[in-house]
């Protein structure tokens, strides 16, 4: 493996509880080589720069997702969120503020899953 695969691995353990770590293994179970390059560019090369913090960057991957409307990944960069210390009460302010630019539509989807990761995450700082 590469450096930045190492790094990615490293940065992934910063973010993610063993669930996280399940999910990152499942990708590479079906394909490895997608799995190492989402390891290696994604969160080796990309995550791991100096400029932001990963909490920061968290912010602007949920306000991204929710853009999209690509919910599926939303409940993986909510609970990485809350582990690196952002609170309920700022995703919440993200999906808001989501609202206003990108419509109620996608901004519900992204509160419906925000709460279910609320409710089933133990590292959730309450509201």
């Amino acid at each position: 493996m590469s450096i930045d695969f190492e790094k990615g691995i490293d940065v992934l353990k910063q973010m993610t509880d063993d669930e996280g770590m399940k999910t990152i293994k499942y990708l590479q179970d079906i394909f490895p080589d997608f799995g190492e390059k989402l390891v290696d560019f994604g969160f080796g090369q990309i995550y791991s720069r100096p400029n932001l913090e990963l909490k920061l960057r968290e912010i602007v991957t949920i306000t991204a997702l929710i853009t999209q409307g690509l919910f599926d990944q939303l409940d993986f960069h909510i609970k990485a969120a809350l582990k690196l210390g952002l609170k309920q009460e700022e995703i919440l302010e993200i999906i808001l503020q989501c609202a206003a630019y990108v419509g109620f539509p996608k901004a519900c989807s992204a509160l419906v899953v925000a709460g279910e990761t609320f409710k089933n995450n133990k590292n959730s700082h309450s509201l």
